[in-house]
């Protein structure tokens, strides 16, 4: 690797808060210590899929602190198209790997920074095992079930929507005499309906890690109602499943499908049992769109100066991680390994269960 280096970054994923923030970080830090040069790819592997390439240099100006404030990733990012199985036009998948890694080699790049979750990780790091790429992983995902880390960015910004959000029902809910289900994102972990409904003051949580029984949320409302309380708010996490134990996904254009409507059906349950009026919000990517939160800025700022130092250190296949308020890294590998969902015992449920909020079980 040479003195003046030249190294990638790109986002893949879901989108979220903070991302930019990131990049920007990474920018700083590379050019005004290092010298070096950053080249942003867009979205994420389809930029190195594409020929020619697609991609910026980044310079100073490009990465100004307003950039940071800004909601997205100014980079395009994609969740979909596993370059091991690609999707082709004609319904065939094919190995595209050699592409994208081919991409990489015309950009003369010495090493790459990949900010993704689990998922995302998994596919970089096949893809840099097997083109000899340099790299380092920071990990972003709302749902923050990345392993090793006490937070992710987006997370942060994710719950402060989800708050918000429920700040904004209870004085509907209370005009109404009102339940209110409000349905948030989080794939298979519950971590930002407990982050939220413990800090917007729900009545019930439900999430993936604990299985419910409808009954026990009935009897919830019932006791609301008569300590002299006229509403209810509900938090549910969108990986929840039916009584019967099935997953609700709605299928989108391309075939994929995404979880979606336990919302709605926990709230016609509620209303059965109880015979309350209920309402349903289901707040959906308005929790990723959002200016990010000053912590997840700083999140974010000392992930991407970290991750530029760890090249410098010449430490690849590494995840940079937050743990007990310190930027450390840890072997990629084992924070793909390591999911993170939910603990059972964990300080958040037992917060919950010590005011009397509802799990469900």
């Amino acid at each position: 690797m040479s003195s003046e280096k030249r190294i990638g970054i790109l986002t893949s994923g879901g989108d979220c808060a903070g991302l930019n923030a990131v990049i920007r970080a990474a920018v700083h830090r590379a050019t005004l210590t290092y010298g070096w040069q950053v080249v942003g790819i867009r979205e994420g592997t389809m930029g190195l899929l594409a020929r020619p390439v697609r991609y910026d240099v980044l310079d100073l100006g490009m990465v100004s602190g307003t950039m940071m404030r800004l909601g997205g990733t100014i980079l395009g990012t994609t969740n979909k198209g596993d370059p091991f199985a690609f999707p082709m036009a004609d319904g065939t998948v094919r190995d595209r790997s050699v592409e994208i890694i081919g991409g990489y080699r015309e950009l003369g790049l010495d090493a790459l920074i990949g900010i993704g979750g689990d998922g995302s990780f998994a596919i970089l790091r096949r893809l840099a095992a097997q083109g000899g790429i340099n790299l380092v992983g920071i990990p972003k995902t709302i749902d923050n079930d990345v392993g090793l880390t006490e937070t992710a960015i987006g997370f942060d910004t994710a719950v402060a929507v989800a708050t918000e959000a429920l700040d904004r029902l209870q004085p509907t809910a209370a005009s109404h005499a009102r339940v209110m289900v409000l349905e948030v994102m989080g794939r298979d972990a519950g971590h930002i309906a407990v982050a939220a409904g413990i800090a917007g003051g729900a009545d019930v949580i439900l999430i993936p890690e604990i299985p419910y029984r409808i009954e026990s949320v009935a009897d919830k409302i019932r006791q609301v109602r008569q300590q002299g309380r006229n509403f209810a708010l509900v938090v549910v996490s969108e990986a929840v499943r039916t009584a019967d134990g099935k997953e609700l996904q709605r299928e989108f254009t391309g075939g994929q499908k995404r979880f979606g409507g336990i919302g709605d059906y926990i709230g016609e349950q509620i209303a059965a049992a109880t015979g309350a009026e209920t309402r349903v919000t289901v707040l959906g990517h308005v929790q990723r769109g959002s200016m990010p939160s000053p912590r997840d800025r700083l999140i974010a700022s000392a992930f991407g100066v970290h991750a530029v130092d760890l090249i410098a250190a010449g430490k690849f296949d590494r995840m940079v991680a937050w743990q007990n308020r310190q930027v450390v890294d840890v072997p990629l590998e084992d924070a793909i390994a390591d999911y993170n969902e939910v603990e059972l015992d964990g300080a958040l449920v037992r917060t919950a269960r010590g005011l009397g909020i509802c799990l469900g079980d």
